[in-house]
């Protein structure tokens, strides 16, 4: 008996190629190539993001993401301009140990928030190579299904050298998905080193995933990354697997009683779920809207907000001052000059460096 063919198809999945027609107009090609080469104004694409679109949008993200001095003037302009359009969202981060299921989760919370009717922005953080500078930026090719999502946007971005594994302009990058309409920003870290914190800085919700049998259960007697978060939800609490999650779960119950009260008067919840079986997800989301509630009607869901905006204020202005010292012709041709020195063993590093603070006065 013949097998049935697999109908099914994965993100991965090469797609017929298209031949080229024998006669193509010639003006008809001179046309495209004109439109391919102009580059919508500052103007048109904030016109195209307040209306939802996501062409625009994504041209934006890469104007905010570049470091080319006119690209930056013009996403400046963009994001002024999307201002009045934004902090209309939750903003959410998600963290976890690689392999704790980030990406599956997330897709199975965004799936069930689309379903709600929600518009869902995922900014996925990839890591950078210390050596190529490249990243893999393969989250669209892991959440498969709400990459097909109408009402969902996923943007992965490489973190970079900055600060954490937290892309550059991942701030900016929330803007212009509130100002796009969309109502719930998922943010998701690569889970190393301090990007935890950098993104506790721009979130309502700091969620954090853990697994059980991990050999990471008394982590939570530690201060750190477990003091930041306002849930810890168990993944993979499925299966064989399903009563250690239990048992975990018990565990994380008794180490949050050993912190003091949080300021904004919420205590964090333990959950279970199952993620690759769309399992607990709802549960998860019942303590996003039960903590959103709680610190709106105490009133400090708008105080964070206030103390991101000046956390972010003091970030801005020491990137903007690293970035002109780096790139002052002056320091740059001394730079290289006091490297040698160093080098020669003529200098110290504490030395230049403050020869060449000296000359950026």
């Amino acid at each position: 008996m013949a097998k049935k063919e697999d109908t099914y198809k994965s993100a991965l999945h090469e797609q017929d190629g298209v031949e080229s027609p024998d006669i193509l107009n010639s003006n008809s090609a001179k046309n495209i190539k004109a439109k391919r080469r102009k580059q919508p104004s500052a103007d048109e694409l904030v016109k195209g993001i307040t209306k939802g679109n996501i062409t625009d949008l994504s041209r934006a993200i890469t104007l905010v993401e570049s470091t080319n001095l006119e690209h930056t003037k013009k996403a400046h302009n963009i994001i002024t301009a999307c201002l009045p359009f934004a902090n209309n969202s939750i903003r959410i981060g998600i963290t976890g140990v690689p392999g704790v299921g980030k990406s599956t989760f997330i897709e199975a919370l965004g799936s069930y928030l689309t379903g709600k009717g929600k518009k869902v922005a995922v900014l996925a953080v990839d890591p950078s190579s210390t050596l190529s500078r490249g990243s893999i930026l393969g989250d669209k090719t892991r959440m498969e299904d709400l990459v097909k999502d109408k009402n969902a946007f996923i943007r992965p971005s490489p973190s970079g050298n900055s600060l954490g594994g937290v892309a550059r302009k991942t701030r900016e990058t929330i803007i212009l998905c509130e100002a796009a309409g969309f109502d719930t920003i998922i943010i998701e870290t690569v889970g190393v080193g301090q990007s935890e914190t950098a993104v506790h800085s721009m979130v309502d919700f700091f969620l954090l995933l853990k697994l059980a049998g991990a050999g990471d259960e008394l982590q939570g007697i530690k201060r750190g990354i477990i003091e930041m978060a306002d849930a810890i939800v168990i993944n993979k609490a499925d299966g064989d697997n399903l009563k250690a999650a239990k048992s975990a779960k018990v565990e994380f119950n008794r180490a949050l009683h050993l912190y003091p009260e949080k300021e904004s008067g919420w205590s964090p919840k333990v959950s279970l779920c199952s993620a690759l079986k769309k399992e607990g997800i709802s549960d998860v989301w019942d303590i996003v809207e039960s903590y959103i509630e709680t610190t709106t009607s105490n009133s400090y869901f708008e105080h964070r907000r206030n103390d991101q905006n000046k956390f972010w204020l003091l970030q801005t202005i020491e990137e903007r001052l690293k970035s002109d010292f780096y790139n002052s012709p002056k320091i740059k041709s001394e730079l290289k000059a006091q490297i040698e020195l160093i080098e020669a063993g003529k200098t110290t590093p504490f030395a230049a460096a403050d020869y060449l603070l000296g000359l950026s006065n």
